[in-house]
């Protein structure tokens, strides 16, 4: 059975632009919330015993700058260099790359809502040029604080929020209307970087594939299945907690594959977020942690010549590894190990 997972994954990996010279996976990663690697000092240890070689720093573009400023934040990217681990930053960024306090000064930049009015509650008007240069303008002065080390970017719409409906806007898909976004953020990215890849995040909303926008050069795919089933691989026929199954979960990855390319593209899964399983709220539950499931989900995504897979692992501070040490450093191991099969 092994021999067969890694003939099949050469071929996917030949295929999709990876060579067999190189992992089978390129990108072994966590994302970790700033809060935890404040806590957990040793967090680049423990990745580097585990064999994860990125870590994803997460919440908010201030909150990961203020993070990245402190002494603990310097001592946490010297270690990363150390331990040869690269650093990105997974953002929730749209209510600091366009303040909403701008609302008062010009609420054209801002979205149209259902009823036609505009408001300042998310997202933004993408046929604004005036708002798309502000955004554009926050995301170089982010990634100048918080330079990703494998050069990619992660700029992220609101969380499952909806996008403009204003007249010009409405005439496409929120995901869609994300990549527009996305098309004009990484040219202005390039000109600070010029190696720099900006996600497309494919997340509630913006998970049916953009049709009538194309992506520019540097942006890639991040495709991140947050209701799928946990309780059984994606090749398995399952139901997740909004009722969709496995298997359209992985016709709609397919489904981005066809306009977004393979080799560039980012799985962003679940398997580790212990915040997810909490429902989000503190004190946090036991990670249900199965590793079979997490091992047949890396066959599925190797065959359809996946490279860069990493995980959510939010929740995991001082007061989880008081209570969890022992299990975290298991489930991690076995997390790391599950790549080189």
């Amino acid at each position: 059975m092994k021999q067969i997972f890694l003939s099949f994954v050469a071929a996917s990996l030949m295929l999709s632009g990876c060579t067999e010279k190189e992992p089978q996976f390129q990108m072994r990663g966590i994302v970790v919330a700033a809060h935890d690697l404040e806590t957990v000092g040793n967090w680049p240890e423990m990745a580097h015993e585990a064999g994860i070689n990125t870590i994803g720093t997460h919440m908010f573009p201030e909150e990961v700058a203020d993070f990245i400023r402190s002494e603990k934040g310097k001592t946490f990217l010297a270690d990363c260099e150390k331990y040869g681990i690269k650093v990105e930053h997974q953002l929730h960024s749209m209510g600091q790359l366009l303040p909403r306090e701008l609302f008062a000064d010009d609420s054209t930049m801002f979205r149209m809502n259902a009823e036609g009015r505009r408001v300042n509650d998310c997202n933004l008007c993408v046929h604004s040029e005036k708002a798309l240069d502000v955004v554009c303008k926050n995301a170089v002065h982010y990634s100048r604080l918080l330079p990703a080390t494998n050069h990619r970017y992660y700029y992220w719409i609101d969380d499952g929020q909806p996008m403009c409906r204003c007249p010009e806007c409405s005439k496409y898909s929120d995901s869609e209307q994300a990549l527009i976004l996305e098309n004009k953020i990484i040219k202005a990215l390039r000109a600070f970087d010029p190696e720099a890849l900006l996600a497309h995040l494919a997340y509630i909303n913006t998970l049916v594939p953009p049709r009538q926008v194309k992506p520019e050069e540097g942006i890639f795919l991040e495709f991140a299945p947050i209701s799928r089933s946990y309780d059984t691989p994606l090749s398995e026929q399952s139901k997740g907690r909004d009722g969709v199954s496995n298997e359209d979960w992985m016709q709609l990855i397919r489904e981005n594959l066809e306009v977004f390319p393979a080799e560039t593209a980012v799985v962003l899964e679940y398997w580790l977020d212990v915040s997810m399983f909490s429902r989000w709220k503190k004190p946090a539950v036991k990670l249900p942690w199965r590793k079979d499931v997490f091992e047949a989900d890396l066959e599925s995504y190797a065959r359809l010549g996946i490279c860069n897979i990493t995980s959510f692992g939010v929740y995991i501070d001082d007061k989880y590894m008081e209570a969890h040490g022992d299990f975290v450093k298991q489930f991690l191991k076995e997390y790391g190990d599950g790549f080189e099969r």
